[in-house]
């Protein structure tokens, strides 16, 4: 499929190209080739997007929540209708297989199917209160939200916040990730299709610390929603404070694995390697601290590294591929780096290790026997890196798990129900799958403690996130 070049801001209900604009080029990072230009936002146009959110404000939130709900729908159904194309499009500009790319297309619909019900069932309260006096509560949109979203899944990621906060009857403005511009035009294009009033939803691109200062600078943004890293989520949360606006951050993570000897060991091995190269590693909840029973260790170490010197690596357009490039080119010395210092104070490499032909991409790694003290086992490679080291009892696979300042998601494998119930109620994340990986959908809170930030996306939590609370008395 040849890739779309016509890309463009939208702002009030209109596309803007690029006269007059500073421009960027957007490449593929499998091959290295220009795919087109970008325009970026000026402070101006910022300006015409908070004036236009703040105009459009008050009639979204007017609108009967049966007719938002339909806008939503058609908003899925526009997504899914054209996911093939769309996915096309991700694929080119990230990296990632197209399946994978498809099926994230498929994701972001649901989110706006989801959301478009669950506005319906947005009810409040009523206090007992003596005869003749009435007290009840409300939950009421915060008001114009913007929402800042990063490039590894850069389609679902941005649905997740605006499919919401839309159902909250709030109107938004979006900055996603300059990389992937041409697929998450595809959700202003969906939601302009389905008919949404003119200003309710804003789509820019710019330089990032530009945009963020601009709009979090403006009393016209009531809320924020920043889905990065600690860094990033921290310096925003500096900027929120000046104007007391609300945030939700879903930020790092470096996830736990833990193995427990009484699993079918192959079985468990089938489900982990794809999970862990999926999107090439770069998931913010991706498996990537493998702590394993050490009764099975060697032979967890061995079958982990078969299967993965069996993953194909190549273009994410060809139908073989299994795991894409690194989405940018920054990433290879990064995770190179890491790495490199596991080796360096003792870790044995199993499998991979090295970057692999021309462009983003790196080896399927598997790294055993690292020590605590090496930097990937405190920092996140956001890459296709799993690190593994022995465990003996319950009490140490805790300890392991719950020793770094992140808590996003966590996982565990394990057949014995009692040892299931205490990881659920002692591991420290937002998320935690006991033999299983799916941990993110519409129904459900997505969200994480300790470092990795606070609030919820997803299920009735997320549409709470962009509401505000009112109690009304009537004497």
């Amino acid at each position: 499929m040849t890739y779309q070049t016509d890309l463009k801001l939208f702002i009030d209900g209109a596309w803007q190209s690029g006269e007059g604009r500073d421009c960027m080029a957007v490449t593929n990072p499998a091959t290295g080739e220009t795919l087109a230009e970008l325009p970026l936002a000026s402070k101006a146009d910022l300006d015409a997007a908070l004036l236009a959110a703040e105009r459009a404000f008050p009639v979204w939130r007017g609108t009967d929540v049966e007719k938002r709900g339909a806008i939503l729908r058609k908003a899925g159904s526009y997504l899914k209708a054209n996911a093939k194309e769309i996915g096309a499009l991700l694929t080119q500009e990230q990296g990632k297989p197209l399946k994978e790319a498809i099926g994230e297309v498929y994701g972001a619909a649901s989110m706006f199917d989801w959301y478009a019900e669950e506005a319906k069932r947005d009810y409040g309260r009523t206090l007992v209160r003596p005869v003749g006096q009435r007290s009840i509560v409300q939950r009421q949109p915060v008001g114009v939200v913007a929402t800042f979203t990063p490039w590894n899944f850069p389609i679902y990621l941005l649905a997740k916040k605006v499919a919401a906060a839309l159902a909250a009857g709030c109107s938004v403005i979006s900055k996603p990730p300059e990389e992937t511009p041409g697929s998450t035009n595809a959700v202003a294009k969906a939601l302009a299709e389905a008919g949404l009033p003119q200003g309710v939803f804003q789509l820019v691109h710019g330089d990032p610390d530009m945009v963020s200062r601009h709009l979090m600078g403006s009393p016209i943004v009531r809320k924020v929603s920043f889905t990065g890293s600690v860094g990033v989520g921290k310096h925003l949360m500096g900027l929120a404070a000046d104007g007391l606006k609300r945030l939700t951050l879903e930020l790092g993570g470096h996830a736990p694995v833990l193995v427990f000897d009484d699993v079918d060991l192959d079985a468990t091995l089938d489900k982990l390697v794809p999970q862990k190269f999926r999107n090439a590693g770069q998931v913010c909840v991706s498996p990537t601290r493998f702590y394993v029973q050490e009764g099975i260790y060697d032979d967890f170490i061995a079958g982990f590294a078969e299967r993965t010197g069996k993953v194909q690596v190549g273009n994410g357009m060809d139908d073989a591929t299994q795991m894409g490039p690194l989405a940018h080119e920054r990433r290879l010395p990064a995770v190179g780096d890491l790495v490199a210092d596991a080796k360096a104070k003792g870790a044995r490499v199993m499998a991979g290790g090295e970057p692999m032909g021309n462009a983003n991409f790196f080896q399927p790694t598997l790294l055993a026997d690292v020590p605590l003290e090496a930097k990937i086992m405190n920092d996140e490679p956001f890459g296709p890196v799993a690190v593994a080291r022995p465990f003996k009892d319950l009490d140490e696979a805790l300890h392991q798990a719950n020793r770094l300042p992140y808590g996003l998601a966590a996982f565990a494998f394990t057949n014995d129900l009692t040892r299931a119930n205490i990881l659920g109620d002692m591991i420290e994340a937002g998320m935690v799958g006991i033999n299983s990986f799916a941990i993110s959908s519409a129904d459900a809170p997505f969200g994480g403690v300790k470092d990795s930030g606070f609030g919820s996306e997803g299920g009735k939590e997320g549409l709470e996130t962009y509401q505000v609370v009112k109690a009304i008395h009537m004497g």
